[in-house]
């Protein structure tokens, strides 16, 4: 089972390696690209932001990792007020279809409303077919405003989800007042119509009507 958690400073090395690998894997870059330290600096985008990981919980083997960041961060890229992005997304080569991004991307999705988020977006890189194949089964939409390029030779696409609405709780029902005795009421019920003339006697009814209008 994959479980997702906050990473721990002494897994930093290793997410970081991992990172690196997955990238290569991927053919975001070859050897000693420049990013790579970027990439291998977990702790660093750590301090200002929140480093996840993905675990086999029966081993507690490392598979992924991705980094949730918010608008204003060193890290943000395309986050506006009220929108949440994640970046290097990364699942171990070896851990391929065990549903490990699946899991990175639901658990930033998880955390957004909790920062007053109703949207994610993100970048992902225009031959990259498998990621954006898995945003788009989890519901990001191609947004081309948000294309931009880092560096010649670099194209990256943007995407954004729109979060669903949080539920508003369920109004309190009101308290039930206790019933008086059936015999007290009776007695009031025919003293009341005794004193009243009967000319005064109501008419029936008419059926009661409620209405109500997310």
């Amino acid at each position: 089972m994959v479980l997702v958690r906050l990473a721990a400073p002494a897994e930093y090395a290793a997410i970081g390696e991992l990172t690196v690998a997955a990238y290569r894997a991927d053919g975001q870059f070859v050897d000693d690209n420049p990013y790579e330290h970027a990439l291998r600096d977990v702790a660093g985008r750590a301090r200002h932001n929140e480093v996840l990981v993905a675990v086999d919980e029966e081993r507690d083997a490392i598979l992924g990792a991705v980094t949730f960041v918010l608008p204003g961060s060193d890290l943000a890229e395309l986050s506006r007020p009220g929108e949440a992005e994640f970046r290097m997304l990364a699942v171990d080569p070896a851990a391929h279809g065990r549903g490990v991004g699946q899991a990175l991307v639901r658990a930033c999705l998880a955390r957004a409303p909790a920062h007053g988020c109703s949207a994610v977006v993100i970048c992902t890189r225009d031959f990259a077919k498998p990621a954006q194949r898995l945003y788009e089964r989890m519901g990001f939409v191609r947004v081309p405003e948000l294309d931009w390029s880092p560096m010649p030779d670099v194209s990256l696409l943007g995407l954004r989800l729109r979060l669903p609405a949080p539920a508003e709780p369920a109004a309190a029902a009101p308290p039930t007042l206790p019933a008086e005795p059936a015999q007290r009421s009776q007695s009031a019920q025919c003293s009341q119509s005794a004193q009243r003339p009967q000319s005064a006697q109501p008419s029936p009814a008419g059926p009661l009507t409620s209405s109500s209008a997310t």
